[in-house]
């Protein structure tokens, strides 16, 4: 099988010229919409440590989303092939990160802790067991360069 290449286009377009633009530091704000083709804007800002607005997404906030998103549904795919059924899925990660004294940043690890439930007839051990293959597939996971970790808690209900 040969490999597929794929293309993601999003338009990011700055909202927080208050008029003077970047002319100092404090006289903009940090903020920008995230726009998809035929998808709801995201109205976006930067961490509030670095002077964003902490009631939008933030590109860490977002990171840290699409490794859970992508974990979830591939969990929930590797389940329906294995004969598990999943009943509810919640997931909430924690990313931890690092900003040296030169203001760099950067994500240390991430972990995901979700809370599954899965039917009575499933087999429990399995659907352990399937997240260690979640990540070999992953499409986000798989382009991080930092390691990415999960707690599960799977209950029969």
């Amino acid at each position: 099988m040969s490999q597929k290449n794929h293309e993601y286009t999003v338009t990011i377009k700055w909202t927080g010229n208050r008029g003077t633009g970047t002319s100092a530091y404090k006289s903009y704000e940090r903020d920008w919409d995230l726009a998809t083709p035929g998808k709801p804007v995201i109205h976006c800002s930067n961490d509030p440590l670095l002077g964003g607005n902490r009631e939008k997404h933030n590109p860490e906030d977002m990171l840290i989303a699409a490794l859970s998103s992508c974990h979830m549904l591939w969990y929930l795919h590797l389940c329906s092939e294995a004969g598990i059924v999943v009943t509810a899925y919640e997931d909430n990660p924690i990313g931890i990160g690092e900003v040296e004294p030169s203001g760099k940043g950067r994500f240390l690890s991430a972990i995901l802790k979700p809370r599954i439930e899965i039917t009575p007839e499933s087999d429990l051990a399995k659907a352990m067991q399937l997240h260690d293959e979640i990540h070999a597939f992953c499409f986000v996971a798989r382009s991080v360069n930092f390691p990415v970790t999960y707690q599960p808690e799977i209950v029969q209900t």
